[in-house]
C-alpha cells in the first residue's frame, strides 16, 4: 500500500511541475490524481477492516507525529481544489468536460491564427504593426472570448460540474495568456456592441447643463420683456395726456 501511494504521488508531483507553466494541470494530471485518491482510499479502507492489514494501515497513516501519508495527501487536495480542476472535468472527473475541450479547441485555433499571420507579417511590416493579426484573427478571438464569459455565466449558477466556483486554472489561464497577447501584444480591441447607447446617454446627459442653461436665460429676457412692456404703455400715455393739455 504505501510503495503504491509514493509512486502515484511521485507521478502527481512530477505532472504538475512539468505543467505548471503554462497551466495544463487539470486536463494532464486528472488521470494521476485520481489513481492518488484510490490508492489512498485504500489505506484508509484498510484501517476500518478488522482484518490483519488494519494494523499496518494504521501504522502507515497515524503512528508518527508528522504523518507523511496523510499530510501528502492534503496537499494534493488542497492544491487541487485551488486549481478548480473540477470544473474542468465531468462530474466524474474521467475527462474534460465537453465545454472545457470546445474552449482549448477554440483556444488552439487563435494560437495558430497568430503564429500564422505574425509569419506573413515578419516580412513585410514593422514589428510593432500587427494590423494583420487583429484583423484575420479577430472572429476567432471574439469568438473564444464570448465562450468563456458563457462559461463565467453558468459556472455561477452550477455549470456542467456541480460546482460554482472560479472556473479551473487551465481555462482561465489560457484566457489571460490570449488577452494579453491580443491588447498588449498586439494591440488590438473588439468593438463592444454597447457602445452606440453609451454615446448617445453620454451625449444626452452632456447637453443636459446646455439646454437647462438656454432655457433659462430665454425664460428670464421673456420675463424681463413682460415686466418693461407696462413702463413703455404707461410712458405712451403720459406723452398723450401732455399733447392734449397744450392743445
Amino acid at each position: 500500500l504505501l510503495a503504491a501511494f509514493a509512486e502515484g504521488s511521485a507521478a502527481l508531483t512530477g505532472c504538475l511541475g512539468r505543467r505548471a507553466r503554462p497551466v495544463r494541470l487539470c486536463q494532464a494530471c486528472h488521470r494521476h490524481y485520481r489513481r492518488l485518491l484510490a490508492e489512498y482510499g485504500d489505506i484508509a479502507r484498510a484501517v476500518g477492516n478488522s482484518s490483519e492489514s488494519h494494523n499496518c494501515a494504521k501504522s502507515i497513516l497515524t503512528s508518527d507525529r508528522l504523518q507523511i501519508v496523510v499530510t501528502l495527501s492534503q496537499f494534493f487536495n488542497e492544491t487541487w481544489e485551488a486549481a478548480n480542476c473540477a470544473n474542468c472535468l465531468k462530474n466524474n472527473s474521467e475527462g474534460l468536460s465537453n465545454s472545457t475541450v470546445e474552449f482549448l479547441d477554440l483556444f488552439n485555433k487563435s494560437l495558430t491564427c497568430f503564429e500564422h499571420n505574425l509569419q506573413g507579417q515578419a516580412i513585410y511590416l514593422s514589428p510593432n504593426n500587427y494590423t494583420e493579426v487583429c484583423k484575420n484573427c479577430n472572429e476567432t478571438y471574439k469568438m473564444l472570448n464570448d465562450l468563456y464569459n458563457n462559461l463565467q455565466r453558468m459556472n455561477r449558477q452550477g455549470g456542467e460540474s456541480g460546482h460554482s466556483a472560479h472556473l479551473c486554472i487551465d481555462v482561465e489561464d489560457a484566457m489571460n495568456i490570449t488577452r494579453k497577447l491580443w491588447s498588449r501584444t498586439f494591440n488590438c480591441s473588439v468593438p463592444c456592441s454597447d457602445t452606440v447607447p453609451v454615446i448617445a446617454v453620454s451625449s444626452f446627459i452632456l447637453f443636459l447643463p446646455i439646454v437647462f442653461y438656454l432655457s433659462s436665460f430665454l425664460h428670464s429676457k421673456q420675463k424681463k420683456r413682460i415686466l418693461i412692456l407696462p413702463k413703455r404703455i404707461q410712458s405712451n400715455a403720459s406723452l398723450v395726456n401732455i399733447q392734449e393739455k397744450y392743445s
